[in-house]
């Protein structure tokens, strides 16, 4: 039966490929991307309205036949309008910022309503998701909203293909269409945690001394707390407080700039490698240390600040051979 379902299920997904094309920045939803059938309460009710009908028909009786008529305009005016609850909405993908493996992406998402009609009751079906999002469209306007997705490898992260639907009003059809956004985030390594080694500064570039914010000489000042530094640096007396957590910074003098080296770790798997040289340039960037990063490949020369931060842990994060991939396609 699998394998005579196979060919038909092709076919139909070359069908919908059609129908809803390829992915884009934006998408509005015309006649062709929306789907409508009745829901289970509507199928309960067509049956009701056909029993009615029987009735009046096999006992001549005008009244019942009027009030089916009725309850079929009733019915078709609840096709009509929750037809027109997707019409003509605009879906559009805004651009997420990076995260690391094991953290959750918000994909940011914007509704954008042009004809002047509130939309209630629509809901985002994204996959995996055991709940859906539900949220309202104003009109005239756009409605900004988050779609959280798990980050749990490192890569390019594309948001998955999601379903959009509605059943207002009356809940007796339902309208849908599923989403094609073409939008990605970088999934940067995991950071190590707990206490790891130094990097050897052996290989180290520059020589001589190099002005820090974050020594163990006088005290500088307190700044957010980021993914890898010291628990012995965190101000815990500010979040006693109920502060945001935060991170001391001091005021000495660093050490020269320090090359971080992929061959200077042979005993770890490349995965664990990358998860170490995560935690030495976030490491390196908290004690103001020019460092340089050497992996297979690709060598970037010492540097400091968040440029420099942000080509390394790009480097790592589309280093070749890593478990991250596109998202899959769902269509249920």
């Amino acid at each position: 039966m699998a394998a005579l379902s196979r060919p038909f299920r092709h076919l139909g997904r070359r069908w919908l490929d059609y129908r809803l094309g390829k992915r884009r920045e934006r998408q509005s939803l015309d006649y062709r991307r929306i789907f409508i059938l009745p829901s289970p309460g509507g199928l309960l009710f067509s049956a009701m309205i056909l029993a009615i009908w029987l009735g009046g028909v096999n006992y001549s009786n005008s009244m019942a036949l009027l009030l089916c008529f009725l309850l079929v305009g009733i019915g078709i005016s609840a096709m009509i309008h929750t037809f027109r609850n997707l019409s003509g909405l605009e879906l559009r993908a805004g651009v997420p910022d990076a995260v690391y493996a094991g953290t959750e992406v918000r994909f940011p998402l914007q509704c954008v309503e042009h004809h002047g009609r509130r939309r209630y009751g629509l809901e985002i079906l994204y996959p995996g998701k055991p709940r859906p999002i539900p949220f309202d469209a104003q009109a005239d306007t756009d409605t900004v909203m988050a779609i959280p997705v798990a980050a749990s490898r490192r890569g390019r992260l594309h948001l998955a293909e999601f379903e959009l639907r509605t059943r207002f009003p009356g809940g007796l059809f339902v309208a849908w269409s599923w989403i094609r956004l073409d939008t990605t985030v970088l999934v940067y390594p995991a950071p190590e945690s707990g206490e790891v080694p130094p990097p050897l500064d052996a290989s180290g570039g520059d020589s001589g001394n190099v002005r820090s914010h974050h020594g163990e000489e006088d005290f500088h000042g307190l700044r957010p707390y980021q993914p890898g530094d010291s628990l012995r640096q965190v101000a815990w007396r500010t979040l006693a407080r109920g502060q945001e957590l935060q991170t001391k910074q001091f005021a000495g003098y660093g050490r020269r700039s320090v090359w971080l080296d992929w061959s200077a770790m042979p005993e770890l798997p490349p995965e664990a490698r990358l998860c170490r040289l995560t935690r030495w340039i976030l490491d390196a960037e908290a004690e103001r240390r020019p460092y340089g990063l050497r992996i297979p490949g690709q060598a970037i020369a010492p540097d400091l600040g968040p440029d420099q931060q942000t080509r390394c842990l790009t480097a790592l994060a589309l280093f070749p051979g890593g478990a991250g991939v596109q998202e899959p396609d769902h269509v249920p």
